[in-house]
């Protein structure tokens, strides 16, 4: 999904996700922001595998709650695609992967909530957002043992990087976390019985000296499982 610039009136992509596709050997391709269902629906099904990016705050309407700060901001055709997106990625067993307000809007749309803003909602000493350069690592996480994060890996603790201000709150009942902060914020989630449907809350699109080649593996599984798919069909 590409991102929205309501001032220019204009949709953009920021170059790492597009880059770490490619480098997976993967093709990206911007879906429209439109109204049409059925104009959407077609490009859809050009698509072998979905990466649903950052950008603006999750409507807090889709998880059941009212705007509670002014800086929050929302886009609500966005959060209507890219619910057609998730129903489409589980519907075909698609792979998907959400990143930083990805994960979010997956958890959201999955029937779990989140914090609208952690540094007002949740107590914690680490820094969930970084000072620039935001590729920088801003903390640890801890990796879930026997899930599918931790096994492609194969590391019990990594350094990410940290640049969002809200979070998960309540996981989706179907979902499973895949790795958490030191002060148990969730980092990384999956859908169970999906072949590839992963959030991560952290940036892995970033150059990071800490973690790339880990990162880049995300993406490579991410590409890998659209391959299979369309050589399924």
């Amino acid at each position: 999904m590409p991102l929205w610039d309501e001032y220019k009136n204009s949709i953009w992509m920021l170059p790492g996700y597009m880059d770490g596709i490619i480098r997976a050997g993967g093709l990206p391709i911007i879906l429209p922001l439109c109204g049409s269902e059925e104009v959407f629906s077609q490009a859809l099904g050009m698509c072998d595998g979905f990466l649903l990016t950052g950008g603006q705050d999750v409507s807090p309407a889709l998880y059941g709650e009212e705007k509670r700060y002014n800086f929050i901001t929302t886009y609500p055709l966005r959060d209507k695609l890219e619910t057609i997106v998730l129903d489409r990625a589980i519907e075909l067993d698609l792979p998907l992967l959400g990143i930083c307000r990805g994960l979010q809007f997956m958890n959201a749309a999955l029937g779990g909530t989140l914090y609208q803003d952690i540094p007002s909602e949740f107590g914690t000493a680490i820094s969930h957002r970084n000072a620039p350069p935001k590729s920088h690592a801003s903390h640890d996480i801890l990796l879930e043992p026997g899930t599918p994060l931790s096994y492609l890996l194969q590391e019990k603790r990594i350094a990410v990087n940290s640049t969002h201000h809200q979070g998960i709150k309540r996981l989706s009942p179907i979902l499973k976390c895949m790795a958490r902060a030191f002060d148990g914020l969730t980092e990384a989630a999956y859908l169970p019985l999906k072949k590839f449907i992963w959030g991560v809350q952290w940036h892995p699109e970033l150059p990071d000296l800490y973690c790339n080649d880990l990162n880049e593996k995300i993406f490579e599984t991410f590409v890998t499982y659209a391959r299979l798919g369309r050589n399924k069909y």
